[in-house]
């Protein structure tokens, strides 16, 4: 049986060394060579290419996020990241996941010899799952172009305005890029008995969890990763998970959340416009609309649909947006009522909901 030959890139000579071993010590992982940083490590695929990439991040001369993603544009590797700089929801973890990374494993900033021995086996499985990555598709469905889908495919557009049967005031939000620091300035300034928000941020699965538990443990009101059939009360705000869609859906005058599987909408799941259209759909004058800093265009349509089913509807202003997309798209469409900067939103948002 072939072996999985597997290249260790870290500027550490213990971590090379303690990877070398625990990689090693399973019958089907062959080291075929380790180096201190990336030059180092492109001599060594100049005369052999690896299985697998073993990568840190932080490192002299080049680090192992612009290595990694001249590896993937060059000539794909499977690689799996290694390092301190990669806690689930950071920006590194984001980042390297984007240029192509197939998996990350996080190493304690303390104790990295110790972790990487009691993980031999995550590790060792890790690794061999990369292996087994067709990276050709892996890359072809990262960066293909996707039809761009609206949220016809996940919900229907309203075609009447059914008497509400609750005066509850709901808040509504979609952010992107940069979204993940502008919540938490937003909702760090709610009170305790604020209305119920339901947030779409885009991001990948498995990261709103932590995502979600940093802002609850910042925030006066709770903050949780939403769960299908979830209520929406006051006090308390629900993130979409990652990969999944979130939709505001009411049972007389209790709003819930639906989460569900479904086409990407927008190039995005969750998608912004789903939520948004949930919300005229099922809240319409009740709902308070907010789009917030991203790339793209997702949310500028939903949010027209709020607009016109009576929700008031807000955009974060450029000056303060990290990227002005999103919320820009939403200002041509005629969607938004009031541009504001971040930190003037929450109040009006209050305001409106009294």
């Amino acid at each position: 049986m072939k072996k999985i030959r597997v290249l260790i890139v870290d500027d550490s000579s213990v971590v090379r060394q303690t990877l070398s071993e625990l990689l090693s010590s399973d019958y089907s992982i062959e080291v075929m060579g380790t180096a201190g940083d990336p030059f180092l490590a492109a001599d060594k695929i100049k005369e052999e290419i690896p299985d697998v990439i073993t990568l840190d991040v932080e490192m002299p001369k080049m680090d192992g996020l612009t290595f990694l993603n001249k590896i993937m544009t060059q000539h794909p590797i499977p690689v799996v990241i290694c390092s301190s700089l990669t806690e689930r929801g950071s920006d590194t973890a984001l980042k390297a996941l984007e240029y192509g990374a197939v998996d990350i494993i996080t190493k304690p900033k303390m104790g990295t010899k110790q972790f990487l021995e009691e993980s031999r086996i995550h590790i060792c499985d890790v690794v061999k799952a990369a292996a087994s990555v067709d990276l050709k598709k892996y890359i072809h469905r990262k960066h293909e172009v996707q039809p761009k889908l609206s949220a016809d495919v996940i919900i229907a557009k309203a075609t009447n305005r059914a008497m509400l049967q609750t005066t509850e005031k709901v808040v509504v939000v979609g952010a992107s890029t940069g979204g993940t620091e502008a919540l938490k300035t937003f909702l760090e300034s709610f009170p305790a008995d604020s209305p119920g928000i339901a947030i779409v941020q885009h991001m990948p699965e498995n990261f709103t969890t932590a995502f979600s538990r940093r802002l609850d443990g910042l925030c006066k009101i709770s903050v949780k990763e939403a769960e299908d059939g979830d209520t929406l009360i006051r006090g308390r705000a629900l993130i979409a998970p990652g990969n999944h869609h979130m939709l505001l859906k009411r049972s007389g005058a209790r709003y819930y959340v639906e989460i569900k599987d479904g086409p990407l909408v927008s190039r995005h799941r969750p998608s912004v416009d789903v939520l948004f259209r949930s919300a005229a759909r099922y809240a319409g004058k009740n709902a308070v609309g907010v789009i917030m800093t991203g790339m793209g265009d997702d949310g500028a349509k939903g949010l027209l649909e709020m607009k016109e089913a009576g929700a008031y509807t807000i955009a974060q202003d450029e000056k303060t947006c990290i990227v002005f997309g999103m919320p820009q798209e939403a200002i041509k469409l005629g969607a938004v009522e009031k541009v504001l900067p971040l930190q003037n939103i929450s109040n009006a948002v209050i305001n409106k909901c009294l």
